[in-house]
């Protein structure tokens, strides 16, 4: 899992509150367990028509927005169903970090799993970061996951809070089997203690 240190990017606003994870990543999207090439169908059905082509107005698809790395979204992100494709497909299209005033428990922990960072703050905090994100490409955020702080264009820091332990597995880049993995000594130790103590096994 990559690492997730110091993010500075181009914030897209999503003020829709609800936007669960069939519109993150639809159903005929959920066929593959690739955790690659799903960005392109990152909110499917917002994004295009029935024929395929762009809608213009869908914010990811304004010239300004297609490099977003950051979302501020409206409450309750990630609701409905428990698929873990909608983080996939948000970190295959760029998007790093989501901000919110709440998410849906199983897409909140998901992110973390998948190295995506999500922000909760009260709700005057993201209009604040909302009105940022309008700015089009001058709506550039800094979030700095060690110091706990998110920067606006205009200079302006808001803190938030996050798990401890959580924040040590996206500064170190660990995924489940990466915590696994830096056991690896003390696995090999028990096993090798195990197999010496009983060689019938």
């Amino acid at each position: 899992m990559e690492k997730f240190t110091t993010l500075t990017g181009i914030a897209a606003p999503m003020p829709l509150v609800n936007i669960d994870t069939d519109m993150i990543i639809p159903k005929q999207f959920l066929k593959t367990i690739k955790r690659t090439g799903l960005g392109v169908n990152l909110f499917d059905e917002m994004r295009y028509d029935r024929e395929g082509n762009e809608i213009a107005d869908f914010v990811l698809n304004q010239p300004q927005y297609r490099k977003a790395q950051i979302l501020v979204a409206g409450d309750n992100f990630g609701c409905g169903s428990s698929r873990e494709h909608a983080p996939w497909a948000l970190l295959d299209y760029g998007i790093r970090c989501v901000i919110s005033t709440s998410f849906a428990d199983i897409f909140y922990n998901n992110c973390f799993k998948n190295g995506i960072l999500p922000i909760v703050l009260p709700s005057e905090e993201v209009d604040k970061l909302m009105d940022d994100a309008e700015r089009g490409a001058n709506a550039v955020i800094t979030v700095d996951l060690e110091n706990q702080t998110i920067s606006g264009p205009d200079g302006g820091s808001i803190g938030f809070e996050v798990d401890p332990f959580r924040k040590h597995c996206l500064l170190n880049g660990l995924d489940d089997i990466g915590l696994t993995l830096e056991k690896a000594a003390s696995i090999d130790a028990f096993e090798a203690q195990a197999a010496a103590s009983r060689p019938w096994l």
